[in-house]
Parts: structure tokens; C-alpha cells; sequence
């Protein structure tokens, strides 16, 4: 059974840093590109940030860019998200995904 399990969610003060962690298992983690999508209450999910099966090719939604940073470690079959400088409009539930399953979330929220 393939899964994808999110962890390292929380409340975080504005500007301040988060990572999320995703591991992999029930398929080959290392052959698929993988991507951070988020959820903000009444709103669409939208992509974050991808990363290819290799580490490289790593893209952003420019409201991230410069405060996010995805990697991945294939030999552990993990994915991360490093969030800095967090926002407000930050605050939402962060889904990884393989393209083909998504895990349940982690949630993000930004508030003093």
C-alpha cells in the first residue's frame, strides 16, 4: 500500500521557521517527482513547490520563492519543506504528494 505520511506541522509566530517532513513507502520513492501542495480554510489547494525524482529541477509558487526550500533524500525515502520567514497567508494544511497519492496533512498555522 502506497503512503505518504506529513509530520512537523504546528503554530509558528510570524517569521519564524518550520520544517515539514513526508516519508514515503509501498513504492519506489526514488522514481517519482514529488511536490508540496497546501489547503487554506475556504479556499483551492494550490502547488507549492516540486522537486524531481533526483533532487534536482526544484520550482516554487512565487509566494514561497526565497522562503521555502524542498529537498528530498531518497535513501531515506523522505521529502522536506523548510519554511522561513513564515506569513500569515502561510497558514493552511500542507499535503505532499508523488503525483498519483497524497498523504492526510500537516498542519501550518502562523499567528502571534
Amino acid at each position: 500500500e502506497v503512503q505518504l505520511l506529513e509530520s512537523g506541522g504546528g503554530l509558528v509566530q510570524p517569521g519564524g521557521s518550520l520544517t515539514l517532513s513526508c516519508v514515503g513507502s509501498g513504492y519506489t520513492f526514488s522514481d517519482h517527482n514529488m511536490k508540496w501542495a497546501r489547503q487554506a480554510p475556504g479556499s483551492r489547494l494550490e502547488w507549492v513547490a516540486s522537486i524531481n525524482s533526483t533532487g534536482g529541477n526544484e520550482a516554487y509558487i512565487d509566494s514561497v520563492l526565497g522562503r521555502f526550500v524542498i529537498s528530498r533524500d531518497n535513501a531515506k525515502n523522505t521529502l522536506w519543506l523548510q519554511m522561513n520567514n513564515l506569513k500569515p497567508e502561510d497558514t493552511a494544511m500542507y499535503y505532499c504528494s508523488n503525483y498519483e497519492t497524497s498523504g492526510l496533512g500537516t498542519q501550518v498555522t502562523v499567528s502571534s
